[in-house]
């Protein structure tokens, strides 16, 4: 495999650590609603969703050494439970596809494809914390949530996973109230090994009818198909 297929992959694989989702809701929001509790109607009322999203991805801090960025654009839409698709546009043209079993992700430029069971992937990511329950106490098996202080004109909560050896070391959601109810800003994401991962959403949809076809992934024609 070559350097460039490593970078490539390495690329595609950041993902994972900045991953997130986002939403309208129809309910109004109370006058003095938290992170929590804005989250909490999120999740509660999200059953699909589309945006558009930038990620700008920051490597640890090092002694010496001034931490590197990347930045990626593209547009992402979720259906619960489980499903998501991320495009990624810039500055590689890559496919993330979960279709409620397998996680498949395509290199465009590569024509190379990884498939890993779902399941075993995402855990206790931003992506599953978005896109896989109906509730916010269906999800305190897998996370803790705490209320932040306001900042930027949003509502933030911090929501770490309960797994001490998982990839996410704390995810920070920000939120909008709106007189329709509030929306997902801001996912600010720190992984185990300190690398760090904003996404910032807009364009913001709330449950569209969304095709069966979105989730689905077929591998191109002469593709490179991995399964580690």
């Amino acid at each position: 495999m070559t350097m460039h297929s490593l970078s490539r992959r390495h690329w595609l694989a950041g993902w994972a650590s900045g991953l997130g989702a986002w939403a309208v809701l129809f309910l109004a929001v109370p006058a003095q609603a938290d992170g929590v509790d804005l989250l909490a109607q999120f999740v509660k009322q999200a059953r699909s969703g589309r945006a558009d999203f930038t990620q700008v991805v920051t490597s640890p801090s090092r002694a010496g050494q001034t931490p590197r960025s990347k930045t990626s654009s593209g547009s992402f839409e979720f259906q619960r439970p489980g499903k998501f698709r991320f495009d990624y546009r810039k500055p590689f043209v890559q496919t993330l596809v979960a279709d409620g079993q397998t996680l498949w992700m395509h290199d465009v430029d590569l024509n190379q494809v990884t498939a890993r069971k779902q399941q075993q992937v995402l855990g206790a990511t931003p992506v599953a914390l978005l896109t896989a329950g109906t509730d916010l106490q269906s999800l305190k098996a897998d996370f803790q949530f705490s209320p932040e202080p306001a900042r930027d004109g949003l509502e933030w909560v911090r929501a770490t996973p309960l797994a001490a050896d998982g990839q996410i070391r704390a995810v920070m959601v920000g939120l909008r109230a709106t007189p329709l109810g509030p929306e997902l800003a801001v996912l600010d994401v720190q992984d185990s090994l300190g690398q760090r991962s904003v996404l910032t959403f807009s364009a913001f949809q709330l449950n569209p009818a969304l095709p069966a076809s979105q989730f689905v992934f077929k591998a191109p024609a002469g593709a490179d198909i991995l399964r580690p």
